[in-house]
């Protein structure tokens, strides 16, 4: 295998739930569910028993054929994206991933703009991917450094500034601002309450496209189907990944109608995009979201996580919403920390230096968050001591 990755630190053999096992049998709470993957915990027996079934109905046929699944999962993730806004219809894209799916997006801002409308305003701290068009949007220049020259027609402006939003947005070359609700790989950052709807209002005077990137906060995350529906916004399009197959690689793209009618047959594609096995499991997960109210439950969850965290040692504030959450340190031993949590069992990860983000499943149950609060006490205090704190 390249080395694209650190070495891992364990292997793991299966997955249950919250709960995921070593070669040797060892247990783990899983609070960071493969980067908020496993929205549904490991080996969900309804997706499960849905992938096992489709794999021995049919798999794959290319987007040169139907298949009846996609337009099924098509119009559910539509009517999960509208509901209670009063927005017009849209149309999904599928693909196998968020970079897919965000660069899905970027073209077709480019399509529906035109010629000599084809920058893309985004935000610094920002993770938008990995492609050459998607590590570009990405506002993180030292992972921008050894890929030079990447792709031109992006603008990276402070999240979270409305003014210097503004002022990118002055002329008449820029055909969409791409922003994540909340900066997941970023630190969790949550935006000022009044920063997304100025960014909307700003969008529609110039002329651009709002795009939000839901692929970390979509489905139920954050409390909300999507982030951005706390806000009661109007995006233009929605890239959604991560959660949506519940560990099967799937990703979409969606936008209303009237954009989404710049793509016309061959502008864009993908080859395993939509095909059957992947649609059949995110049909099932979809479906057990919807069931299990996974948005009431990660309000609830969440808010007693934060709860917790908020009492650790060395913990000097909490962050995010529902279950995606960042624990702010009073030093930087964020890696040390999840390094020992680890040790004793618990899945964290040092998404900034000074920062903890835990992501546990969406069904998690009071007694793993309590189990987990418990081992990040010790872990905290052991850490932390001889900081100050």
């Amino acid at each position: 295998m390249m080395r694209t990755y650190a070495e891992p630190p364990v292997t793991f053999v299966r997955g249950e739930g919250t709960m995921l096992f070593d070669a040797a049998g060892k247990g783990y709470l899983d609070f960071i569910t493969g980067l908020a993957v496993v929205a549904l915990g490991h080996a969900h027996p309804v997706v499960a028993d849905a992938v096992a079934a489709q794999a021995r109905t049919l798999c794959h046929t290319s987007n040169l054929y139907g298949n009846t699944l996609a337009p099924e999962v098509a119009l559910t993730i539509d009517r999960l994206i509208n509901g209670g806004i009063g927005q017009a219809g849209g149309q999904v894209f599928f693909c196998n991933s968020g970079a897919e799916a965000n660069e899905c997006a970027l073209k077709l801002a480019r399509r529906w703009a035109g010629a000599g409308r084809h920058v893309v305003v985004s935000a610094l701290n920002s993770f938008h991917g990995r492609t050459l068009a998607t590590l570009t949007a990405t506002g993180q220049p030292e992972k921008h450094t050894p890929f030079l020259p990447l792709p031109e027609g992006f603008v990276h402006v402070p999240y979270d500034d409305i003014e210097a939003l503004e002022a990118a947005l002055e002329g008449d070359t820029v055909a969409a601002v791409l922003l994540e609700p909340l900066q997941g790989e970023g630190g969790v950052m949550v935006p000022s309450s009044d920063y997304l709807g100025a960014v909307r209002s700003l969008c529609t005077e110039h002329d651009a496209l709002l795009m939000l990137d839901e692929v970390q906060t979509g489905l139920g995350r954050t409390g909300h189907w999507f982030a951005f529906q706390a806000q009661g916004l109007a995006p233009d399009v929605v890239t959604i990944a991560k959660a949506l197959g519940n560990g099967m690689p799937v990703g979409a793209c969606w936008a209303r109608a009237e954009v989404a009618a710049a793509f016309g047959p061959g502008d864009h594609g993908s080859t395993f995009g939509g095909q059957p096995l992947a649609m059949a499991a995110a049909r099932a997960t979809l479906a057990v979201m919807e069931q299990e109210d996974v948005c009431g439950r990660a309000q609830r969850a969440g808010a007693r996580l934060a709860a917790g965290l908020g009492t650790l040692p060395g913990v000097v504030s909490v962050r995010g919403a529902g279950l995606l959450l960042a624990a702010q340190l009073a030093a930087p031993r964020a890696k040390d920390v999840a390094a020992a949590a680890l040790a004793r069992g618990l899945l964290v990860n040092a998404v900034r230096p000074d920062a903890v983000r835990v992501a546990p499943p969406l069904l998690v149950d009071d007694g793993e968050i309590d189990r987990a609060l418990a081992i990040l006490g010790g872990v905290m205090t052991e850490v932390m001591a001889g900081t100050g704190d």
